[in-house]
């Protein structure tokens, strides 16, 4: 889960797949997706031919309380909710910075100590890699605690503009002309909204993501430093001015490519697939009350587990489709360091790539698109130099 930003990491991204999950990201993902989450729902209409089957009541849109009238980070409050939220996400990025920190090295390919036997569930000896918690502490030893918010200060530069340029763009582009599904939709008239609000998330990621990758550079190459010891990269204006004159303009956008693809395919996934599970799996007609006695004396309880079926469905995908996409996120990071006169991006590390395909190519020959997704429980490949004695 390298420490991609606009993002958190892909555990984050779905809402919890834990340190030991896909990996990157609070932030760009995990909020983009989550706009197809809170669908404001039709009342029941006044006269139904089927008073077993009534449709549960309006709910905000989580969408229109973000800019819609009257709502959070509307009129005067506008500013003062945007700033909140900068600060939030800052507390967040701070707090799991040590993760992605970890994440990276691993990714890069750093393990600097060895494997210890261990069993597994059939009680057969496997090699396991140190887990996050030792390998932070290894961290300390070295660089002390300080040494595990290397490379912050980019990070919290590249989320804060990130959030900053998603709430300037639904100024200028307001999500309340987006329809919003109800039940009453066909399917039809359903998933046209919900590629309709799926392109509108698309659109403000990939923007947002274009405008705050550079900082996301800056911030890996600062982190996998820790790898040669090196001091190339220090400052955010010291390092902008080191990649201008060595790699010129496209410097800072080394690895957007896979990046940009993987939001656009966890995006359409993630909602996609919510949406069709949502409509062909869950049965509203099921009702809470034992043996469905209670649907004619509360006729609203008999929404409440499918609402709440629903109301998890996203969370599950997110998680599903971060695990999917987690190659893109893997190739974009190590394109961002490679070559770039550390010794991270250098062979023996890595092989100079001419393109994130064939970087892409490459991991895959080696069975490495997965790498650093799992922080826990990290067992040694077969094509691995480490053996059992």
């Amino acid at each position: 889960m390298g420490a991609s930003d606009p993002e958190v990491a892909p555990w984050a991204r779905g809402g919890a797949a834990g340190m030991a999950g896909a990996g990157a990201g609070a932030g760009a993902r995990g909020g983009a997706a989550a706009g197809v989450e809170a669908r404001a729902r039709d009342p029941p209409p006044a006269h139904r031919a089927h008073p077993r089957h009534p449709r549960p009541a309006a709910q905000p849109s989580a969408r229109r309380m973000d800019g819609g009238s009257g709502g959070l980070g509307s009129g005067d409050n506008a500013p003062t909710t945007e700033a909140l939220f900068v600060a939030l996400g800052a507390g967040v990025t701070a707090l799991s910075h040590p993760l992605l920190y970890v994440k990276l090295l691993i990714q890069v390919g750093h393990e600097p100590m060895p494997p210890t036997i261990g069993t597994n569930v059939l009680g057969r000896k496997v090699l396991y890699l140190p887990s996050f918690f030792t390998y932070a502490k290894y961290i300390v030893q070295v660089d002390g605690k300080i040494g595990l918010f290397r490379g912050l200060s980019p990070r919290l530069m590249s989320n804060a503009l990130s959030t900053v340029t998603r709430g300037s763009m639904k100024k200028v582009f307001p999500p309340d002309e987006i329809e919003q599904v109800s039940n009453k939709d066909d399917m039809k008239t359903s998933l046209r909204k919900v590629v309709k609000e799926t392109s509108y998330e698309m659109m403000m990621q990939c923007v947002s993501r274009m405008l705050a990758h550079p900082l996301h550079v800056i911030s890996m190459r600062c982190m996998v430093q820790f790898v040669g010891r090196e001091a190339k990269y220090s400052g955010v204006l010291s390092s902008i001015g080191k990649i201008f004159k060595e790699e010129g303009l496209l410097g800072f956008f080394v690895g957007l490519i896979p990046h940009l693809l993987g939001d656009v395919v966890f995006l359409w996934g993630c909602n996609l697939l919510a949406h069709f599970i949502n409509a062909y799996l869950v049965d509203d007609s099921v009702s809470d009350t034992p043996g469905g006695l209670g649907n004619d004396q509360n006729p609203g309880s008999q929404f409440s587990q499918a609402l709440a079926i629903r109301s998890y469905t996203k969370f599950v995908m997110g998680i599903a489709v971060s695990m999917l996409t987690y190659p893109f996120l893997l190739v974009g990071d190590l394109m961002a360091v490679n070559n770039c006169g550390l010794q991270a991006g250098l062979p023996p590390y890595s092989p100079v790539f001419k393109s994130w395909i064939h970087c892409w190519k490459y991991l895959s020959v080696q069975g490495q698109l997965f790498r650093g997704s799992s922080l826990l429980f990290r067992r040694v490949s077969s094509g691995s130099c480490f053996a059992l004695e």
